[in-house]
């Protein structure tokens, strides 16, 4: 959607209105808090793996459950988000999602109650479903915002919200969900049925205050979307479905962006759940404390990379930048798997910077031709993120068996020259 003509003024002026369209400052900010909001909600099931063991007593492969279900609520739930965003529109969507959302971290309560894991996995279920509501409307909606020729701009600028509420969501969760008190399993045996039930009932509901809060800020944000002004986008509301998404995968650039951020959040996933085992196998001496901290390092320069990026997308194209960061990344991957001591921790933490934009410019190029067909393709680029459930077990499994953690790290160094590949198919079809 191009905004109108700006009237004569600064060059300044004309260029913050080709970014955002003027009347629309409020609604993009609103809809920017989304990038946020569900990035608390991904980035809080760390915590709750770690929750989940002290409460309901789990080992760890079922604690990593939750990561699982997690992803398959997205999978699930970005088709038929996208159809009604074809429906009922942007907006619809939107409000959809924010209740799936609401409702699920309300669920937390009686949840914790009941304390059935099996309860939390719905409950995590029906919020993931939300979130993924909001990641298939947000994400596309950004180009209605102003000059569809700095969609990647914008959606960059978006996303950094989304890498601030991924750095900020486990102080909170550490400050507000860990009580504090731990336990090793000599202590927990040794306690009587009645001691060690009241522990792990206290464990239990200390997530209940946390996503009670959430709910709250996320109907807050609801009655904000209900009312603000929004950008109309023109879209498909009639036809076959199953003609649309044929319609939609004859777009090689979007399915190009579909296996490319399909490899991209796998690699992301994939490098950050294995850091801090990464840290100890190369450095034994380094207490977790610190190799938790050097994550999250990396996790601050994603945050700055996106900012950055976002400024360079002003000078460079953003199909060369997403190549550039690609061979940076694939190049610091090669150091991370070859390398040895600090030298190959250090490139595996850069790799955070660099990783930064991959996600919203494979996404905004991976939609910027389909126009009114955007609310069927959108979704298959969300459903994408699948990745981050295939690649970790994959690259524990190869840690274990044929090669060593450091070794694994190839993988995502392969993920990286699909995300080039993709860069390259991509600035050949927009110079078209």
């Amino acid at each position: 959607m191009m905004p109108p003509a700006t009237p004569q003024g600064s060059a300044p002026v004309a260029a913050a209105r080709r970014f955002i369209t003027p009347g629309y400052a409020t609604g993009f900010a609103v809809v920017v808090s989304l990038f946020f909001l569900w990035a608390v909600a991904n980035n809080f099931n760390d915590i709750l793996i770690r929750q989940f063991q002290k409460a309901l007593d789990l080992n760890r492969a079922q604690a990593g459950f939750i990561q699982f279900v997690f992803y398959i609520g997205y999978f699930v739930m970005a088709l038929p988000a996208g159809l009604v965003l074809r429906r009922f529109g942007y907006r619809a969507g939107i409000l959809a999602g924010l209740g799936f959302y609401a409702v699920g971290a309300l669920l937390f309560y009686p949840a914790a109650e009941v304390r059935e894991y099996a309860a939390f996995l719905g409950a995590l279920f029906v919020l993931a479903s939300g979130a993924a509501f909001l990641e298939t409307a947000a994400n596309p909606y950004i180009v209605a915002f102003g000059d569809p020729a700095r969609a990647e701009q914008r959606l960059n600028l978006a996303q950094a919200f989304n890498g601030l509420g991924g750095a900020i969501a486990p102080v909170i969760g550490a400050r507000f969900i860990f009580s504090g008190v731990e336990h090793d399993r000599a202590a927990l045996d040794a306690m009587a049925p009645a001691a060690l039930d009241a522990y792990r009932a206290t464990e239990a509901q200390m997530v209940q205050l946390p996503y009670l809060v959430l709910a709250g800020i996320v109907v807050l944000i609801a009655l904000a979307i209900a009312v603000v002004r929004l950008p109309e986008v023109p879209r498909e509301t009639g036809g076959d479905t199953l003609g649309g998404l044929r319609s939609v995968l004859g777009v090689r650039l979007l399915r190009w962006a579909v296996v490319a951020q399909f490899f991209y959040v796998g690699a992301q996933v994939g490098v950050w759940s294995f850091f801090v085992d990464f840290v100890k196998t190369l450095s034994p001496a380094t207490p977790e404390r610190e190799a938790a901290y050097l994550l999250s390092i990396s996790l601050a320069l994603f945050l700055v990379g996106r900012l950055v990026g976002t400024a360079l997308m002003h000078r460079i194209a953003a199909t060369r930048l997403l190549a550039g960061f690609a061979v940076a990344n694939i190049a610091l991957m090669l150091v991370a798997a070859l390398g040895s001591g600090m030298v190959a921790i250090g490139a595996l933490l850069l790799t955070g910077f660099f990783m930064s934009i991959m996600f919203p410019t494979i996404f905004s190029l991976g939609v910027r031709d389909l126009g009114t067909r955007a609310p069927l393709g959108a979704p298959l680029i969300v459903m994408a993120v699948i990745g981050g459930a295939v690649f970790p077990p994959a690259m524990g499994w190869l840690s274990h068996g044929p090669v060593s953690i450091q070794m694994a790290m190839l993988v995502p160094c392969l993920s990286f020259a699909v995300v080039l590949a993709f860069a390259l198919a991509a600035a050949r079809s927009v110079q078209r």
